[in-house]
């Protein structure tokens, strides 16, 4: 039982980096210890702010560190960071359920792990009770939604228009709302409601490709959150390194993504959105090198034949080259700064648990070690004390490397078929 409410949020940032598991509460204590980077960072946001043309995709920022040097702790950090200065924000760890290759599922976890400032609710409902009729922001979103170059298919606008105009269908209103967030929509029930307020002959709704789909979810949802007023949409997507695990055409496709996330290439950016990616520093060497992908992929493609494998393997080559030649390396913990982190954890260590955490000898500041290989240290070795006072504690520690041996289980059938999406933009 916890005493004193108080003290819940040091305990809540111990238990996470006794777990590696960075929250709010760990990044309160740690900070970010990566002042290159957060600059970096904070002109990538200072950027998305001033651009006004609507047009503009900021390119991206991709870091690079070894294993517990702190790289899931600083997206953490950006995401607060981010929400303090009004955009919406999506962390994504690429996964099996979530691979970098696909589209569909990359943005429906965006969607789902997406935080709005000041909102706690799922993030879309959000982001449209947000949505002011007669503000600035929404009538530059309305403009581009209808113009006939703004790439989206005209289910959007429409359900735009229902969206605004329904005062007495709020099932119609959550169910266009859950279509902006990657759930089907009868086209039969948009076209009542279109009839409903008397725009029936407004939009002409035709069949939408899923894979064209998936694309215009991303650029119009990045225009809605600016219709309601937020500077902008930050994607910070962890994990990268899971993509040498795949089979190699798989590879390629994720190479592609990469380096469109990045708002690398000319035609397929997305303004209104802006991307920071991490992978592991020996990537580059491991897959890239050793196992061949900067040879291979993009000659693997080709050897398709198609025009649309000759573009992906321009794309993916684009995605190499970024994390072999523009990663961003993680600086190591200097002395300072461990012993500033050390001093940090032993007074929070102390107040959530309500004692006096003795010294561990000379808290052992190598700062060849990572950073995460410390704080565990510390925290186990405290808690240790503390459960079992005057117990010699002694830590062994082994380092763990990624795997970059391909893995089929991780290759489940994508979402982006190319087929038309049945009751989303076609006919029912």
């Amino acid at each position: 039982m916890i005493r004193d409410p108080a003290t819940v949020p040091d305990r809540r940032a111990i238990e996470a980096l006794r777990n590696g598991v960075p929250n709010r509460d760990a990044v309160r204590v740690m900070g970010c210890n990566q002042p290159d980077v957060e600059s970096r960072f904070t002109e990538q946001l200072a950027a998305v702010a001033a651009a006004t043309d609507g047009e503009t995709q900021v390119p991206g920022l991709l870091v690079s560190g070894g294993f517990g040097s702190g790289k899931s702790h600083l997206l953490e950090y950006f995401q607060h960071l981010a929400l303090t200065q009004n955009f919406v924000v999506s962390q994504v760890v690429i996964s099996k359920e979530t691979p970098l290759y696909d589209p569909a599922k990359l943005f429906r976890a965006a969607v789902a792990s997406a935080s709005v400032p000041g909102r706690t609710g799922m993030a879309i409902s959000e982001i449209a009770i947000g949505l002011r009729q007669d503000s600035h922001p929404y009538a530059e979103l309305y403009r581009w939604a209808n113009r006939s170059d703004s790439n989206v298919a005209a289910i959007f606008p429409g359900t735009l228009m229902l969206h605004e105009r329904l005062n007495n269908d709020p099932e119609l209103a959550e169910l266009i709302r859950n279509f902006w967030a990657g759930d089907p929509l009868p086209i039969a029930k948009v076209r009542e409601g279109l009839r409903q307020i008397g725009e029936a002959a407004a939009f002409s709704l035709k069949a939408v490709k899923a894979r064209d789909l998936n694309e215009q979810r991303f650029s119009f949802v990045a225009r809605l959150i600016k219709g309601a007023g937020y500077q902008g949409w930050v994607l910070l997507i962890d994990e990268v390194e899971l993509i040498g695990r795949y089979s190699l055409i798989q590879r390629g496709k994720s190479y592609a993504e990469l380096a469109r996330w990045l708002g690398r290439i000319e035609g397929l950016r997305s303004p209104g959105i802006t991307t920071v990616a991490a992978v592991t520093d020996d990537f580059a060497l491991a897959v890239l090198r050793q196992k061949g992908d900067r040879d291979y992929v993009g000659a693997k493609l080709r050897d398709r034949g198609t025009d649309e494998y000759l573009a992906l393997a321009a794309r993916a080559e684009a995605g190499m080259r970024i994390i072999e030649r523009e990663a961003v390396a993680l600086r190591p913990p200097t002395k300072e700064t461990l012993l500033l982190t050390y001093e940090g954890l032993k007074r929070i260590h102390g107040s959530a648990y309500d004692w006096d955490p003795p010294a561990i000898g000379s808290a052992d500041l190598a700062t060849s070690r990572a950073m995460r290989s410390h704080v565990r240290r510390w925290i186990n070795e405290w808690d240790l004390k503390r459960l079992y006072p005057g117990a010699t504690v002694s830590t062994e520690e082994r380092e763990l490397r990624p795997s970059y041996e391909e893995d089929l289980a991780l290759e489940d059938a994508p979402s982006d078929t190319g087929e038309v999406a049945p009751n989303a933009g076609g006919e029912p």
